[in-house]
């Protein structure tokens, strides 16, 4: 433990610790929520001051919910869930935005693909003809949120070479002349397996939120068949219900 407390400042004991527990949980080993915070007597004994300052700094940050307590177990990192709302669509980049974080693009695959049953069904395309599959995996620096997998109708036209980077719906507009309207979604609790779990860097047997949905543009016609898994640790769905009297 490299931390001193700085006796002749006029920062409070308490701040100056609650300070340097900030800096702990903000590190990457304790982001995971693996490792647990060093414990109250420890600090105590190593900082020289009295429990009761070690547990003014941590009831701070158990206030603000960035971290927990459990009686036998220790102080552990909280992970801060992304809450998005069923009734508000809103690009992804856009809505991290909103929340004042910057986009990691882990992976961008574009490819030209058979489809199954499903697809082609979703997409009203023969199973014989091939379709663009668009893979992505997103996130912030600290973890991967989404593993998203995207097949386009042949009518869009994309041809394979586009940037991605960019909001979907924002490049169909302005590359391919497509403006979508309607989106038609269905909900899900899963497991993992094997490739959601090697996308997202998680356990193949960990509940995962399934997201799918059939895009439409004006003319009611069908752009886009999606599917996104999302890491339930770091998102969660939110909707509005009004009861009608």
């Amino acid at each position: 433990m490299d931390f001193k407390l700085d006796q002749n400042s006029p920062v409070p004991l308490y701040a100056q610790i609650e300070l340097y527990l900030r800096g702990l949980i903000a590190s990457e080993e304790y982001l995971k929520g693996d490792k647990l915070l060093p414990k109250e007597v420890n600090l105590s004994k190593n900082l020289g001051v009295s429990r009761n300052t070690i547990r003014q700094a941590i009831n701070n940050l158990v206030n603000e919910g960035l971290i927990q307590r459990k009686k036998g177990v220790g102080t552990k990192v909280l992970t801060k869930k992304i809450s998005t709302r069923l009734d508000n669509w809103i690009s992804f980049t856009n809505e991290m935005k909103n929340l004042g974080i910057e986009v990691v693009n882990y992976l961008i695959n574009i490819s030209l693909v058979n489809v199954n049953n499903e697809v082609s069904d979703a997409l009203g395309v023969d199973n014989t003809k091939k379709v663009w599959k668009l893979e992505r995996v997103r996130g912030s620096s600290q973890a991967k949120f989404l593993y998203s997998v995207s097949y386009f109708h042949p009518r869009v036209g994309i041809k394979g070479d586009e940037n991605f980077k960019i909001p979907l719906y924002e490049f169909l507009e302005k590359e391919c002349d497509v403006i979508v309207t309607t989106s038609k979604e269905k909900l899900s609790a899963i497991k993992a397996g094997s490739k959601v779990a090697s996308m997202l860097d998680v356990d193949q047997a960990m509940a995962i939120l399934k997201r799918e949905r059939i895009v439409l543009d004006a003319g009611d016609r069908v752009v886009e068949y999606n599917t996104v898994y999302y890491h339930t640790e770091h998102f969660t769905y939110d909707i509005d219900i009004k009861r009608e009297l």
